[in-house]
């Protein structure tokens, strides 16, 4: 059943990545990604596999350490618990990058690869976009003048 569920749980997230990878201009793609509970599916089967072994779960990382960790994470229940944290943060911090690189007028070019990097690899995007928008306007600032990104 793991695997099933597994395997089924990128249609969760993948419209939304879809979206704002590749049609982000389109205002469909602005409507829906403006709502914060996009990432809710996820979450929610999320919590609905993790709250059976919750004791266990919260005993391990209350007092993290690797001893307790890795046998969590080296079931199909705790990888595929695992994949659905990541997939549910990964998604909402995309969308965090999303509408912050609209905002700062950010080109299509830079925007896209960037939240791409996000799906795959979410931490590195994050920094990615992190290490660009310094280099970018702000709220009020130059860059974001006239157009509401990303281009």
């Amino acid at each position: 059943m793991m695997a099933a569920v597994f395997d089924a749980s990128f249609l969760f997230v993948a419209p939304f990545w879809l979206l704002m990878i590749a049609l982000p201009r389109w205002r469909v793609t602005r409507r829906v990604i403006a709502s914060p509970w996009i990432a809710a599916p996820a979450a929610a089967l999320y919590l609905a596999l993790v709250v059976p072994g919750l004791p266990g779960v919260l005993g391990a990382v209350s007092s993290p350490s690797l001893e307790a960790i890795a046998p969590l994470l080296g079931t199909p229940e705790g990888a595929t618990i695992a994949w659905l944290h990541f997939l549910a943060f990964d998604l909402f911090v995309g969308r965090w990058i999303y509408l912050d690189a609209r905002e700062r007028g950010m080109t299509l070019w830079v925007a896209s690869p960037l939240l791409f990097l996000t799906l795959m690899l979410g931490p590195a995007g994050l920094l990615g976009h992190l290490l660009v928008r310094g280099r970018t306007g702000g709220r009020g600032g130059p860059s974001r003048a006239g157009h509401g990104g990303p281009r």
